[in-house]
């Protein structure tokens, strides 16, 4: 076997895993869902969800401990609001400057009567107002403003032996004082301006924070937080009952209490126990998928690495932002897990992994329920409309349908947890995250090239871009072998049109058709397609020529390679005729020489035999065609004769034993073979010629 075939059948046929492979993938598994258990937020939080007026909707609520009962905010701030009469603030009374001040004010002033030759009366007058304000008690303006904005009724003034309440409304600030003085006749108001009285107005009262922080306090305590208790095994709500004060106080402790009860050593220890047996239990659950459907897949490390990478991706990212509070997960989109791995591999495994992967996001959501839902929905929706991604636009397709479901099972939610018309405490950024997530999809696209780059994949965008007859294969092809070219262009016409009946990849059997002749590159005059009228096998042996014809399956593996054709597309290359014989010089042969011993081998294609169900319609579609070229009337007998003759002795001889395709599926093939070249190759009717 040459070494082309020995990769092929390693392409096709995974080998057995060996110890190491499992070792390998043992640790993959480990490592990763230690790489989530790490990421997994450990602060967790209780959320119940009720509101006064409104019935409770879950079942009925027990206490599982005794806790304390919390007064609302909006009570306990009443409470303390009311309390405020009872508090009054320390002022200490300084005697200073109503000495230094009136002395000052009873000298200057007397200056001023006697040069004006006024009445002495005035200086007794305005010293005696200004003792009187300072027996009061002067505070500053800024002071006696908040007492008066905060309703204070009256202050405690001490000095040095003595303390006594004092009601607000006997003190004074500078500005009162002021104005108060101010407010006499005119003779004595000029004098006043003339000495500029502010001036003799100094605050006698100062606050003493201390004392009044301390009665505060004081004060606080008298007003309790707690409004009562709850004994364990009390029922705190029952289904349907409409919540009242009462009743959303003792929920509110209860979701306190619990949320208390979850930042403690054993639950938080007690919860990475559960997020690790979760995530196991998931990842299991994942790997007997594929182990009892998709092994071909856990055999292949490329595959199994990138379903791997982006099931670990998303989780890992969602914890992050979960755990640091920085946006909504529902940006992320999840979505994109399911077209990566629809394009690439098939929707059974992009729904199992995209299902998984929600399943282990939910974990760190605030409404899980709700969120599985809707990726879910999403999820499908989007497998179900990118059946074949050939062009930009069914992205944008599917995107936009994505968007849709997601937005509208979104409003589901909020239409079973409110009524219709009230929209009070409906989330409008969830709608918004949701449509940026959906944007964020698009990029999907541009990503798909390093992925099938990395992960040597073949996307179906790909695989039309090779179908492009401006290929430079196919160009070569159509220029130097045109009747292969045509041959391969009928092949693939055929092949495509059985892989839509029997459900296969047509494109990809499509391409795979265009390129599996390729090989006749090397000697294009050598095959009956080519031919002119001269055929260089009249002059060689039989051996010699099988040889020629078989050698066209490595030059076509030989180009491939030096074309970069993706491992698929060789495939078809190596396999379109498995491990067949060439009948023509096989038989030749053996008539030229009856009783002598034949090397098989040599007149054997290398193969291997078809591994897919595409390589096995190509096999069939390649043979059919050809023998078709040599039937000497087409009759609708004569082309069924020949479609059931070619691919029986094909099943016979075991060509599709390691190939997935049914029995079914061969007689669909057979039909759709009949039914095409019937219409090919139909009667056309005789014009008549003018009768002169």
């Amino acid at each position: 076997m040459n070494p082309y075939t020995d990769k092929m059948n390693r392409y096709n046929h995974p080998h057995k895993l060996t110890k190491l492979d499992y070792i390998l993938r043992i640790i993959f598994v480990l490592g990763g869902i230690v790489l989530l258990g790490f990421f997994c937020p450990r602060e967790s939080s209780m959320q119940l969800h009720y509101r006064i007026g409104e019935p409770w909707d879950n079942n009925e609520l027990i206490a599982r401990d005794s806790f304390d009962i919390y007064k609302s905010e909006s009570k306990l701030k009443s409470e303390l609001d009311s309390m405020k009469r009872y508090y009054e603030p320390y002022y200490e009374k300084n005697a200073l400057p109503a000495v230094t001040q009136t002395e000052r004010l009873k000298h200057d002033l007397d200056s001023v009567v006697i040069s004006e030759q006024q009445p002495r009366v005035y200086v007794m007058r305005a010293v005696n107002m200004l003792q009187e304000a300072y027996d009061g008690g002067i505070l500053p303006d800024s002071s006696y403003n908040i007492l008066q904005e905060r309703n204070t009724g009256s202050v405690h003034v001490f000095a040095e032996y003595e303390s006594e309440n004092v009601p607000v409304e006997r003190l004074k600030s500078e500005r009162m004082t002021y104005e108060m003085m101010m407010a006499q006749d005119s003779a004595l108001r000029a004098l006043l301006l003339n000495i500029k009285l502010d001036r003799y107005i100094k605050p006698n009262l100062v606050y003493d924070a201390d004392k009044s922080i301390n009665q505060q306090q004081e004060i606080n305590k008298m007003v309790t937080v707690f409004a009562g208790r709850v004994q364990v095994g009390e029922k705190i709500v029952d289904k349907g009952q409409i919540v009242t004060p009462a009743i959303w106080e003792k929920l509110a402790s209860y979701e306190r209490h619990e949320n208390e009860r979850l930042k403690t050593p054993g639950e938080l220890w007690s919860r990475l126990g559960g997020q690790l047996l979760y995530i196991t239990l998931a990842i299991i659950c994942l790997f007997f998928f594929f182990q009892q459907f998709r092994s071909d897949y856990i055999k292949s490390l490329r595959h199994s690495l990138l379903i791997w990478l982006l099931v670990l991706t998303f989780p890992i990212i969602t914890y992050v932002l979960a755990e640091n509070d920085w946006t909504s997960p529902y940006i992320i989109p999840y979505c994109m897990l399911p077209i990566i791995l629809r394009v690439f591999m098939d929707s059974r495994t992009a729904f199992i992994s995209h299902l998984v992967c929600i399943m282990l996001c939910a974990v760190a959501i605030q409404k899980p329920f709700e969120f599985f839902c809707i990726q879910t929905m999403a999820g499908l929706t989007a497998i179900y409309a990118l059946k074949h991604l050939q062009q930009r636009s069914d992205l944008f397709t599917a995107v936009m349908l994505v968007i849709g479901v997601s937005e509208i099972t979104n409003l589901c939610f909020d239409l079973l947890h409110m009524n219709f018309f009230n929209t009070e405490g409906v989330n409008g950024d969830t709608y918004i995250y949701l449509v940026s997530s959906g944007g964020l999809l698009l990029l999907s696209y541009p990503l798909l090239f390093p992925i099938e780059k990395l992960f040597r994949f073949t996307s179906t965008v790909t695989l039309v871009e090779l179908s492009n007859a401006n290929n430079p294969v196919l160009r070569r092809l159509s220029e130097e072998a045109p009747g292969t070219f045509q041959h391969s262009m009928q092949v693939a016409n055929l092949a495509a049109e059985v892989a839509n009946k029997v459900g296969a990849n047509a494109q990809l059997v499509r391409t795979g058709a265009l390129y599996h002749d390729i090989g006749k590159l090397k000697n294009p005059e050598y095959f009956t397609e080519n031919q002119n009228g001269v055929n260089p096998h009249n002059a060689m042996p039989f051996e010699d020529s099988a040889q020629v014809i078989i050698q066209h399956v490595m030059h076509g593996l030989e180009l491939a390679g030096k074309y970069r054709l993706p491992k698929n597309i060789k495939a078809f290359i190596a396999s379109h005729h498995g491990r067949s014989k060439t009948k023509f010089f096989y038989v030749s042969y053996i008539n030229q020489n009856p009783g002598k011993e034949v090397n098989d081998e040599i007149f054997t294609y290398p193969g291997p035999n078809p591994a897919t169900i595409e390589e096995a319609i190509l096999m069939m579609a390649d043979s059919v065609e050809a023998a078709s070229r040599s039937l000497k009337e087409y009759t609708e007998e004569s082309v069924s004769t020949l479609v059931d003759r070619i691919i029986d002795s094909q099943v016979k001889e075991g060509f599709f034993n390691h190939c997935p395709i049914t029995f079914e599926n061969i007689e669909t093939c057979k039909q759709v073979f009949k039914n095409k070249l019937k219409s090919i190759y139909h009667t056309r009717i005789s014009y008549p010629e003018l009768k002169r």
